[in-house]
């Protein structure tokens, strides 16, 4: 028996800690020692502080420290292995999952889809799963080379920002929300732009301002996966074999987004 939480995308372009997208990069965690998680690992110290017991084993290919929700699915994976082990409903549970990893992670936008999956808004304390209408590969650009700190990245962003620019993202999120759950990939164009927190982010790792650029031209729609440095994209399916030309070096992940969010699979 596994338990499974997704990897996610946040802000989505102008959601700035409100929207969330579940991707189908996996962090998988079961109980035994055959590939021990540390007690400083942040899924251990979620067990733990769940009240779960005994030896906790992971394996994940999301990377740490791009922008992919790595610790949030770490942690929706190790809060749910503890609802597994003291023998509640995982579903039941899912609302104490998604509150403790909130807590942990300090801000819900990846926690969110991690573990309820597919499309989440968050606002305060108000969670908003949706279906997702769109039917598009997410193509993702992940530098090998480059890590960045949510707390430093946070350090860059303005403590008050323009009238217009509020109302711009104001209007982008209406519009991203509206085109996603619709399936209108035609009311994309443009609805990932962002005047809050992707110019500050994107001066610390210029490769990602090129990837973002590159991508911009040859998606549907392209972003700045949470505090990068991976960049985003929605991709029509049948065209996601010529995304990659002329990206800066690093690996192009080709996913789906899990719908389904933190589970129990049964070996």
């Amino acid at each position: 028996m596994e338990i499974v939480a997704p990897a996610s995308s946040a802000n989505i372009g102008p959601g700035f800690d409100a929207l969330g997208l579940a991707l189908d990069l996996p962090f998988r965690v079961w109980f035994g020692d055959d590939r021990p998680m540390e007690e400083t690992h942040p899924g251990m110290r979620a067990f733990r502080g769940a009240g779960g017991t005994g030896p906790l084993s992971w394996r994940s290919p999301i990377p740490p420290g791009r922008g992919l929700g790595f610790s949030a699915a770490a942690r929706v994976a190790g809060l749910a292995a503890a609802v597994v082990q003291r023998g509640d409903e995982l579903d039941a549970s899912r609302p104490e999952i998604y509150e403790r990893a909130t807590e942990l992670e300090g801000h819900p936008d990846n926690a969110a889809p991690s573990t309820y999956g597919g499309l989440t808004i968050s606002a305060g304390d108000r969670l908003l799963p949706l279906e997702l209408g769109l039917d598009a590969a997410v193509v993702a650009w992940v530098p090998d080379d480059w890590a960045t700190s949510t707390d430093a990245s946070r350090s860059r962003l303005p403590e008050t920002i323009p009238f217009a620019d509020a109302v711009f993202n104001i209007g982008r999120t209406a519009l991203l929300v509206g085109a996603l759950t619709t399936g209108n990939a035609t009311a994309l164009a443009g609805a990932t732009t962002d005047r809050l927190h992707q110019d500050g982010r994107l001066e610390l790792v210029p490769n990602s301002r090129a990837a973002l650029d590159v991508l911009a031209t040859r998606s549907l729609a392209a972003w700045l996966s949470g505090s990068g440095p991976t960049v985003a994209a929605f991709v029509e399916r049948h065209g996601v074999d010529d995304v990659g030309a002329d990206l800066p070096e690093g690996r192009v992940l080709v996913l789906d987004v899990d719908r389904v969010g933190v589970r129990v699979i049964d070996g």
